[in-house]
């Protein structure tokens, strides 16, 4: 009989962690291969049928010290166990594998019915739970995972061994413990509990006098090397022992509170914060450690509480205590502490609960003092509600979910902070593949992508998505994924959990102002906000403290420091509820960028012709760096801006902020950013009617599609920009855009023809800081067509104008130039000191651009004198910033050049 016909015989694989892993099928062991082939099985059986990514495995396996080409090494390991018999399945969230019967998981439902159990079956349970061990958990496994691992199921099994000598005790098999039990106490001599097993074992045998030596050993150890006293169940045992006339009974089951709800059988990733929950506490030893799980609504709180806690029962023998507080429930009243601790007393066996909210609380926290209970507090809505909930005993641990960040519990009560984000691209995949097949999402992975983009990771609308597909499954993806497109908080509405409601509790615990706030913010197109832009939209001095509320209820990330942004669904419900009258307070957001854009494009390029100033309230800059910060800082939200706008009617803005961003893409090199700004700034001149504008929207869209090789769009537009431009400036200024735009299609000679026409203009305008420019234009240009003497001359002249002007702008143009007629003529040595310079300035401007420009020149020069170490760096920093800019072809020549 072969494997496979053995493994039907059998019903399936039966699998082993409790000791070597192994496994058997039908009576036969089947060859699993060596011990990391055997610790990848390993890894999915503890993960539940949950897929595992290739990456997550690697790590599991071999920690920080993979091998070569691990990835491919785990894609061996699993082929061999399919071919072994074991059916482990790819999706798209890795691998998986569903085993019905695992060592390790009729372990614990033996123990589980054991703690409910009467004494006479629970201790069969417990002796064909523990008779499942063959020796140490997943034995031979040698990782930093796999060592984790058989720690926390090593103290699993002691804690059922504990479980089991309490049950053996009280139906009197208490002499035949007692060997097993001193050793016990000797292996670990602190141990309170073996202590009073052992205690209680020994005066039942009727060697009281050896127990009480026992304890007051004991007692002196704990003072002497902890400080501390025996715990008061111990106390109490000691007491009842040395007083003959008390009767001293093994104490009777205490009721063992099980509430949790179930988790999510598709809960997926989370494995940072799943390992956040379990890293051990600093105040571990003296207090309960307390954890708050914080986020947005629907971000999953709840769903890593509860996976958390089932994984970790075991860890809380004496129970787990769960309650809904309905802190943000549209629908219902939160919980009051005195509510819940009504049901936690009752779960623990206490039958009339006294009245009074103190009275409660304390005791609630004399039953729990010396216990292992897990308490789950469940949409907390603030720090008061949950802090007669807490336990104080050091034993207990306390999980807290809340849309609010209970910052007051942090730092009153210690507790740990784990912020839930949302899921990644994979995670999220992953999360729709458990829900609605493998399958099916492998088929439609191109729709699976839009669906995870559209729901921006966030797990409830991942899952009223995928709730949708498995009620209606003849629904084609791609049909979800446009009515979602098309209709992004309709579509997620759902009878049990819809998107509206869960964000409408969140603003039920805001102030007005800051709920207002929240709304203005959904209005506005930018991916973040500064807090100064934020204060422009408010119109309050108090904004920093909204922002804080709006953050501490999770509304608003501040992702960086002084930058806030929202979740893209969270947006578009914040412009539901926006307030009715916004102009003024969108006329100040857009004011406010129209101001400081204005003012740093002055700082930038001082030379522009003057436009009247935007009326706004600008940022103070200091000076150009400050200006290009401010740039880097806001480009997105200046087009954001931008949008809104032209989207409010407001087109001599629209085009003004374009104007006042073109010198920072130019630095940058954003041409497409600078496409988008134009385009609208184009539909805004067309609109006013505006002959400078649209000549000037022309111009630019011109020289942006040159930049990106599209030049058929490009000779458009700069033919339009020919047939507008109007007065000598104007043609001198479209004169030069033209040389640009022909030189770099690689018409040198139509270039030059255009930069004499720009020379002879603005000679005429008597412009020195033009006359400057135009002069390194004609002479570079000639340079390039082998005219060196007539180049020279022109770029000597440009440059001691340029000097003269304190133009460093142009000093740097020229200084470019001359290094590349310089290394031309063979003086290298000179060309090698112009590009140094030029390198100097471009970077004192902060101009990334042309800095990447003169890099390329400058490796060309420093390979010719025989510094190619040093070339091949420039060439690289080049290759680096063309390819940040897009410049596709310059990046080309750049990787060309690297070899």
């Amino acid at each position: 009989m072969d494997l496979e016909q053995a493994a039907e015989g059998a019903g399936g694989v039966d699998f082993g962690l409790l000791g070597g892993v192994r496994a058997e099928a039908g009576g036969t062991d089947l060859d699993i291969g060596h011990t990391r082939q055997r610790g990848v099985l390993a890894v999915l059986l503890l993960e539940e049928g949950r897929p595992v990514p290739v990456d997550r495995l690697v790590d599991r396996i071999w920690g920080d010290r993979p091998p070569l080409r691990a990835r491919e090494t785990v894609y061996g390991y699993v082929s061999r166990l399919r071919a072994a018999g074991i059916d482990i399945r790819r999706g798209p969230g890795g691998y998986a594998l569903d085993a019905e019967r695992v060592d390790l998981d009729e372990f614990r439902d033996l123990v589980a019915r054991a703690r409910v159990a009467p004494d006479d079956e629970a201790a069969r349970c417990y002796d064909r739970a523990l008779a499942l061990w063959r020796g140490e958990a997943l034995d031979g496994l040698d990782s930093p995972y796999f060592a984790q691992v058989r720690a926390s199921l090593a103290a699993e099994r002691a804690a059922v061994e504990l479980d089991r000598n309490d049950v053996a005790i009280r139906l009197g098999g208490h002499a035949a413990l007692l060997p097993a039990l001193r050793a016990a106490a000797e292996a670990d001599p602190l141990d309170e509990r073996v202590a009073g097993q052992l205690m209680l074992a020994l005066h039942r045998d009727g060697r009281s006098s050896e127990a009480l030596r026992h304890y007051e050993a004991l007692r002196l150890r704990l003072a002497d090397q902890l400080g501390a006293d025996p715990n008061p169940r111990l106390r109490e045992l000691h007491l009842r022992i040395l007083d003959p006339d008390a009767p001293v009974e093994v104490e009777p089951p205490r009721a063992v509170p099980r509430q949790l709800p179930a988790p999510q059988p598709w809960f997926t990733g989370r494995d940072k914060e799943v390992a956040a929950l379990a890293a051990p506490s600093p105040a571990l030893a003296s207090t309960v450690v307390i954890t708050a799980i914080g986020g947005v609504g629907g971000i999953g709180k709840t769903a890593l509480a509860l996976h958390w806690a089932h994984r970790h029962a075991d860890r809380f023998p004496d129970g787990q205590l769960y309650v809904n507080l309905r802190g943000f429930d549209p629908r219902a009243e939160p919980v009051t502490p005195h509510a819940a601790l009504r049901g936690f007393l009752e779960a623990l066996g206490v039958a009339d609960p006294p009245a009074d909210l103190d009275a409660r609380a304390a005791l609630y926290r004399s039953l729990l003092a010396d216990r292992e209970v897990l308490v789950v507090l469940d949409n907390a809505r603030d720090t008061d509600q949950v802090t007669p909930l807490l336990p104080g005993g050091a034993r207990c641990t306390v999980l807290i979910t809340s849309r609010s960040r209970l910052i007051n519990l942090i730092t009153t009560h210690g507790a740990r902070s784990v912020a839930l984000d949302v899921l990644d691209d994979d995670d999220a995949a992953a999360l729709l593949g458990a829900r609605i097949g493998a399958e099916r999402v492998h088929a439609e992975r191109e729709v699976v992508e839009r669906l995870v983009r559209l729901c921006g990771g966030l797990p409830l609308a991942l899952n009223i998505v995928a709730a949708r597909a498995v009620t209606q499954p003849d629904l084609p993806l791609a049909a979800l994924a446009d009515e979602l497109e098309e209709h992004r908080l309709d579509a997620l509405d759902d009878l049990s959990a819809d998107l509206r409601t869960v964000f409408a509790g969140s603003l039920r615990v805001l102030s007005p102002p800051a709920a207002e706030l929240f709304g203005l913010l959904g209005l506005v197109l930018s991916p973040d906000v500064s807090l100064r832009a934020a204060g422009h939209l408010s119109g309050r001095a108090d904004t920093r403290r909204l922002l804080r509320e709006l953050e501490a209820a999770h509304l608003v990330q501040q992702h960086r420091v002084g930058r806030y942004r929202m979740h893209d669904l969270v947006r578009l419900y914040a412009a539901e509820v926006a307030p009715a009258d916004a102009d003024a307070a969108l006329e100040r957001f857009i004011g406010y960028f129209a101001a400081t854009a204005h003012r740093g494009d002055r700082l930038i390029e001082p030379h522009r012709p003057l436009i009247p100033d935007p009326v706004g309230d600008p940022a103070p800059l200091a000076d150009a760096a400050a200006a290009m910060a401010w740039f880097d800082a806001e480009h997105e939200s200046l087009l954001a801006a931008q949008l809104l706008a032209a989207a409010r009617g407001r087109h001599a803005v629209a085009w003004h902020l374009a104007w006042s961003s073109v010198n920072y893409h130019l630095h940058r090199g954003r041409a497409a950013e600078d496409l988008a700004a134009w385009r609208i700034a184009l539909d805004a001149a067309d609109a006013l009617g505006d002959r400078f504008g649209q000549a000037a929207a022309h111009k630019f869209l011109g020289m942006a599609f040159t930049d990106v090789g599209r030049h058929d769009e490009a000779d458009h537009h700069l033919r339009r920009m020919l047939e507008l431009v109007d007065g000598d400036y104007d043609r001198a200024a479209a004169h030069r855009a033209m040389a640009w735009a022909m030189e770099r299609r690689g018409d040198v000679a139509g270039a030059l023809e255009h930069a004499r026409a720009q020379l002879a203009l603005f000679r005429e305008l008597a412009l020195p800081v033009r006359v400057a420019e135009a002069l390194n234009d004609v002479g570079y240009r000639l340079a390039r067509l082998g005219e060196y003497d007539s180049a020279e001359e022109h770029c000597r002249e440009a440059l001691a104008l340029n000097e003269e002007l304190g133009h460093t702008d142009g000093a740097a143009a020229t200084s470019d130039s001359l290094g590349y007629i310089a290394h031309h003529r063979g003086r290298d040595a000179e060309a090698v000191e112009h590009y140094r310079r030029a390198l100097e300035l471009y970077r004192e401007l902060d101009n990334s651009y042309e800095e990447a420009s003169v890099l390329r020149h400058f490796g060309d020069v420093l390979a010719a004198v025989g510094r190619a170490g040093e070339a091949r760096e420039a060439w690289q920093r080049a290759l680096t910033l063309f390819r940040a800019q897009g410049r596709v072809e310059d990046a080309a020549e750049a990787l060309a050049l690297l070899g």
